[in-house]
């Protein structure tokens, strides 16, 4: 009897937060964490990544966010995620995916530097980096970059790496006018600082209502959530990566809070 208690609560949360999901835009409130007293809409956007996939299985609610809200959204991948030697293929795939995402094919870049290849253990430089990502600011006109946190949500230190070429940027820039924001990997950010536990990231839907409050009670006022507003956007988006759609990456889009809400913060 416990365990039938346990399934059906678990299957009513999953529901009530599918629906809150499909019914709720938090449009309002949204704006206003992202674009401190100006208009959001139609900013020029960079999603800076790591490697091919990052974009389908981490940050499409943040992606369908902002492409429903008019903004003008570049990809810039850092590495053609070569570790297995099919480079070529999965640069090809993340132009597919950007399809089914609505980002223009000529607005992603997929870069393929000697030093910046794919690989655990492999450290990419920070001012390298940054350097990179400021060219491509100029080039587009970008006024708000989105990007990894510090531990990079799954731990890879690619992630990890772009994360500090942002903040490098940050650090080293006269464009005070771009905003950078992170994608945080706990929705607890102003209490832990630390990314989901592993219970948390594959809760799927549920864990949207800790992302909430998390945004909501934040202590400085710069964190929010987006909700997906198309979930299954996302799985297509993550199918067209076909040499990387293996059961388990299926079972992580299907059951990973990423799928589902995505809690920015600003980097400061």
């Amino acid at each position: 009897m416990e365990w039938l208690v346990i399934i059906v609560t678990v299957v009513v949360l999953w529901v009530a937060s599918l629906f809150k999901i499909l019914h709720e835009s938090l449009s309002a409130s949204q704006v206003e964490v992202l674009n401190e007293g100006g208009g959001f809409c139609k900013r020029n956007v960079l999603l800076v990544i790591a490697h091919p996939d990052d974009e389908s299985m981490f940050f499409t609610p943040t992606i369908n966010y902002l492409s429903s809200r008019g903004c003008n959204l570049h990809i810039l991948c850092m590495s053609t995620g070569n570790a297995d030697g099919i480079g070529n293929v999965r640069k090809e795939e993340l132009y597919l995916a950007s399809i089914v995402l609505k980002v223009p094919q000529k607005q992603v870049k997929v870069l393929d530097h000697p030093d910046l290849q794919d690989g655990f253990g492999k450290s990419w430089n920070s001012k390298l980096l940054s350097k990179i990502i400021k060219e491509e600011i100029v080039n587009c006109a970008i006024d708000l970059v989105i990007t990894f946190d510090n531990y990079g949500v799954s731990g890879h230190c690619n992630h990890q790496d772009v994360h500090q070429g942002v903040r490098k940027l940050l650090q080293d820039t006269s464009h005070k006018e771009v905003e950078a924001w992170e994608l945080v990997s706990s929705s607890l950010v102003s209490l832990l600082l630390v990314s989901t536990s592993i219970l948390r990231k594959y809760s799927g839907p549920v864990d949207i209502w800790l992302s909430l409050l998390s945004a909501k009670f934040h202590l400085s006022g710069v964190a929010h959530c987006f909700l997906n507003e198309h979930p299954r956007r996302s799985l297509a988006a993550m199918a067209q990566h076909r040499s990387q759609w293996v059961w388990f990456r299926k079972l992580f889009v299907s059951f990973s809070s990423y799928t589902y809400v995505n809690c920015v913060r600003k980097i400061n």
